[in-house]
């Protein structure tokens, strides 16, 4: 591999790492994801920093928490001169979101050609933060009729499934560096397993029966599965369902159930495996493979019922957890990280580092480099996480401590709000913070979580609380 490898950073949208087969699901048909995991370094504990869709890929592309890259915890939404807020389908060119410099722009001045394929639902226009190329679909949810602007304007629609358009796309860019001599970076953003999960091939709607679905133990409660006839629309149609109400999803299918929807979760996520194979097989044809970094990793998890919760957003391993693997096999040797817990935002430095660059001084992640080298021990292996609603925790190899906080006035409410012992608890049934528990362990998760909150800075972009 040469010292500039090409690097292409697959993100998927809405992946909990327990639907994939590597990561132990033996139901799941996901192939190529298992392949690179396996031939790579898979980080078998990984967590987003941030479990909603634009806080956690503004983390991944500035390398720091939402809090300092997006000065708020939520998706970004335009303000109406009535006051009301809106969430605009086109990103804004006013740089109030990732001020500092982002991994694209760190990418231009090692003499990368840095582009985007893919979703973006990230403030501001790709453009802006270092992209020489973009293609992505204006609309974020949904995955036919899609509108796709390339670099700039409206857009136009495009015929058929976006996935499948944006995969032909990929393949046309990889063509297109056969004979180019500068090494690229490459955000390949998949929207799949995100809703809406019935706008798909029919070969993926009907690829799993719901009978054979395994259940999260976490998902009963006194014995009965949850049922949400509103969470399970959005599920089936997204923004048609609670923006447009259109007819024909004002009714949930005969019979649907929890296990239902899981199982069109489940074939979501094999057209995004999918994906991966033809990634792969174009890697191997434009001889591109063997000089190449796939990164594959998701913004966040999905709940799925469990705690009868739906949707993301919530200091639980449901929404936090997600799959992450670094995949070069003629750079490393294959491996499974268990001690340290790997996050989003480590993954700029740990690319830069591999790309022979310089970590920005503003970073808050940590590279991973030495791990995926040497399988060597950080003295730092835990990550933090914030919420939409104020909540922040922090995720040890073993545990979970949560917080509370007033996300009105970043005040903490209650500094004992959760604490799961996840190798004994790993489906998080008991809080041992609610039995008055409380050891050295606790004691110094909470000192470690506050004093991160207290020094970790918050962008001042004139929208925040």
């Amino acid at each position: 591999m040469r010292n500039k490898p090409n690097v292409i950073l697959c993100i998927c949208d809405q992946l909990r790492a327990f639907e994939t087969g590597v990561y132990g699901n033996g139901i799941i048909q996901t192939p190529h994801i298992d392949r690179l995991a396996e031939e790579g370094v898979r980080f078998e504990i990984a967590v987003t920093n941030n479990p909603v869709c634009m806080p956690a890929r503004s983390c991944l592309l500035s390398g720091q928490y939402s809090r300092s890259c997006m000065g708020m915890l939520g998706n970004y939404a335009e303000r109406r001169p009535d006051g009301t807020r809106y969430m605009s389908e086109y990103p804004v060119d006013d740089r109030v979101h990732m001020p500092e410099q982002t991994l694209p722009e760190v990418f231009k001045t090692l003499g990368y050609d840095t582009a985007l394929i893919g979703k973006w639902h990230i403030q501001p226009s790709p453009g802006i933060v270092g992209f020489d190329y973009s293609l992505f679909p204006r609309v974020h949810h949904r995955h036919s009729g899609q509108i796709f602007v390339e670099n700039t304007g409206e857009g136009e629609v495009v015929d058929g499934f976006s996935v499948e358009f944006e995969s032909d796309r990929v393949r046309q860019y990889l063509r297109g560096r056969r004979t180019q001599n500068d090494p690229f970076f490459l955000y390949y953003s998949i929207s799949p397993p995100h809703m809406p999960l019935m706008d798909a091939p029919d070969h993926y709607l009907n690829r799993y029966h719901p009978q054979d679905i395994p259940l999260r133990p976490n998902v009963f409660k006194d014995g009965k599965l949850p049922f949400d006839d509103h969470w399970f629309k959005v599920y089936l149609w997204d923004f048609l369902h609670y923006d447009h109400h259109l007819p024909y999803t004002e009714k949930l299918p005969d019979g649907f159930d929890l296990r239902r929807l899981i199982a069109l979760y489940y074939g979501m996520t094999t057209w995004v495996d999918d994906m991966i194979g033809r990634l792969r097989n174009e890697l191997e044809e434009s001889n591109l493979a063997d000089d190449t970094i796939i990164v594959f990793l998701s913004d966040h998890g999905d709940n799925l019922g469990s705690h009868h919760l739906f949707n993301k957003g919530q200091l639980i391993e449901e929404s936090i957890r997600i799959p992450f693997v670094f995949h070069a096999p003629q750079a490393w040797s294959a491996g499974v990280n268990t001690t340290h817990v790997a996050q989003i935002i480590d993954v700029m430095p740990t690319l830069i580092t591999l790309c022979g660059g310089d970590i920005p001084d503003h970073v808050q992640g940590r590279s991973l480099s030495n791990l995926i080298f040497d399988h060597a021990i950080l003295k730092d292996p835990e990550a933090f996480i914030e919420t939409s609603d104020g909540k922040i925790g922090i995720r040890t190899p073993t545990a979970l401590y949560g917080i509370k906080t007033d996300p009105s006035t970043r005040t903490v409410i209650d500094d004992r709000f959760c604490f799961y012992d996840l190798i004994k608890d790993p489906y998080e049934q008991t809080n041992l913070l609610e039995t008055s528990f409380d050891t050295k362990l606790t004691n110094n998760l909470r000192d470690q979580l506050l004093s991160w909150h207290e020094s970790t800075p918050w962008l001042n972009n004139g929208d925040n609380p």
